[in-house]
């Protein structure tokens, strides 16, 4: 069953996107959300879902594009002017599905092996000689293992994950923000970013900001 969150203060535009997006998806976490309503805004209402759930696709939807800088905030993964929805939806659909997209990775942690999806993963930290996951699943998880970080780098790195430190690995999709040497979590947690590593770090998310 799809879980599809519509939220905009006129019926019309709430039964136009619960019809359209409907032809699309069958069970993902998606809201859809009016940027401007009366009682809260829509980019205070994303940032308060990211806070809880990180992993929720978050789609604006607006009469006017004058909020787009702000929804970065938020990682929105598009924005759809209300006066063009029909011919807007497939596309906007078609890249959610496109950022949904589940991976799953297999470690031998010490409690066996265990397969993880990548997205679930907040970051990687290497404590003397162990690994350790750091997960965000239906509770905070930490799973451990011997492994070089740099062999944990080469098997993820390819699932939009950086080295921001010799000691942290993080998932550039739980990356709030990267400011004064650190980058801070979709969960509030700040993790140190080396001076000379600093901009390279910036470059990096940049792009992979971009990309979206």
């Amino acid at each position: 069953m799809i879980q599809i969150a519509v939220c905009d203060d006129e019926k019309y535009y709430r039964d136009k996107i619960r019809e359209l997006a409907a032809q699309f998806l069958e069970k993902r976490h998606i809201v859809f959300l009016d940027i401007s309503m009366k009682d809260i805004d829509g980019i205070e209402t994303a940032m308060r879902i990211r806070s809880f759930h990180s992993g929720t696709c978050i789609v604006f939807v607006t009469a006017f594009l004058d909020y787009a800088l702000d929804g970065y905030k938020a990682d929105a993964v598009r924005y759809l002017m209300k006066d063009s929805l029909g011919t807007e939806m497939e596309e906007c659909m078609a890249a959610v599905l496109e950022r949904m997209e589940l991976r799953q990775v297999a470690f031998p942690f010490t409690g066996g092996v265990q397969e993880l999806y990548t997205d679930n993963i907040l970051y990687v930290e290497s404590r003397k000689h162990k690994s350790v996951f750091f997960c965000l699943e239906s509770e905070r998880k930490e799973y451990q293992l011997y492994e070089k970080m740099d062999v944990i780098e080469e098997k993820l790195g390819q699932y939009a994950f950086l080295r921001i430190h010799k000691s942290y690995l993080v998932n550039m999709k739980h990356i709030r923000k990267i400011s004064s040497y650190a980058v801070i979590l979709d969960t509030g947690e700040s993790l140190p970013v080396p001076r000379l590593k600093f901009r390279a770090v910036r470059e990096a998310f940049t792009a992979y900001k971009g990309a979206w």
